[in-house]
């Protein structure tokens, strides 16, 4: 089955996208779809059940990285559709190059989410695995990528030319309760490069963030930084998370997970924002070896 992007029609609208993705999906005996909960792999596997019934199989990883609110969300969203779903047990924190934290970590967390998605495929005799990787992300740098490479893992949405903005149409189209929501990666993305990933940094990001979101804040991270816990808020929610009470409230709920410190990023939340930092770490070791003092 050729989905070689090179050789596919071209595809203008949302839903001629679709069109396509449902007629490569009736090609098709049976499948996997590694289903994160979040809107593009939920549009993939609602429309795969759509078209394929239970010989399309959703499956979701759960790990001390996938937030407590995440698994209630895939539960909810697989339930009220019908879809297939298991949620399968991985193991990438006893990875010493994962739990290290490097800037490729999650090179070795896709690594194992595929290698257990393509055991269990191998088991039930389903030929495929897909994710759901769009076209928008094939732009940026993504070390699972590379895993998905390896392991012969399909990404029809990227395929077909689905960029973020399709999917959500799409989504809107068929009203999924996913339409709007968030991006929301995995928590260990919480913790920047280089600092390692343990059981109780997890536990307590994702304690923080439950905290967050009980105080009413939409979008924000908890960034943990050792004992210091730097908070990004949506810009417009910014002046509420300012406001002295509410300063108070946030102090009140995150010092007794063990930080010292509880600071408010003024910046706002931004996606990626200690990849950013990264980057900027290593430009000014460059700059201090060639400029020693």
């Amino acid at each position: 089955m050729d989905t070689d992007p090179v050789h596919l029609p071209s595809l203008t609208t949302a839903t001629e996208k679709e069109h396509a993705l449902r007629a490569w999906l009736r090609e098709t005996t049976s499948l996997v779809i590694a289903l994160s909960g979040g809107v593009d792999s939920s549009y993939l596997a609602f429309i795969a059940h759509q078209e394929l019934g239970h010989a399309a199989l959703a499956v979701t990883g759960r790990s001390p990285s996938l937030a407590a609110v995440e698994r209630a969300d895939v539960t909810r969203f697989v339930t009220r559709y019908g879809l297939r779903h298991a949620f399968l047990e991985t193991h990438e924190l006893d990875n010493p190059a994962y739990a290290a934290n490097p800037i490729d970590r999650c090179y070795f967390c896709k690594t194992e989410l595929f290698r257990q998605l393509w055991s269990l495929a191998k088991q039930q005799g389903i030929p495929l695995v897909c994710d759901g990787t769009n076209a928008d992300d094939l732009a940026e740098v993504r070390p699972g990528r590379r895993a998905a490479g390896e392991q012969a893992v399909a990404s029809p949405l990227a395929q077909f030319g689905f960029t973020k903005a399709d999917i959500r149409e799409r989504t809107r189209h068929w009203e999924l309760p996913t339409a709007d929501k968030p991006a929301s990666p995995c928590l260990a993305s919480r913790i920047p490069h280089g600092q390692p990933v343990t059981i109780g940094k997890l536990t307590a990001i994702e304690r923080g963030e439950a905290a967050l979101r009980a105080l009413g804040f939409r979008e924000f991270r908890l960034r943990h930084h050792d004992r210091l816990a730097r908070v990004e808020v949506a810009r417009q929610e910014l002046p509420r998370a300012l406001d002295p009470a509410m300063a108070a409230q946030l102090v009140a709920a995150l010092k007794p997970l063990g930080f010292a410190f509880v600071t408010l990023d003024l910046e706002g939340f931004r996606s990626g924002s200690l990849n950013d930092a990264a980057v900027h770490n290593a430009n000014l070791e460059e700059l201090s070896e060639r400029h020693p003092l």
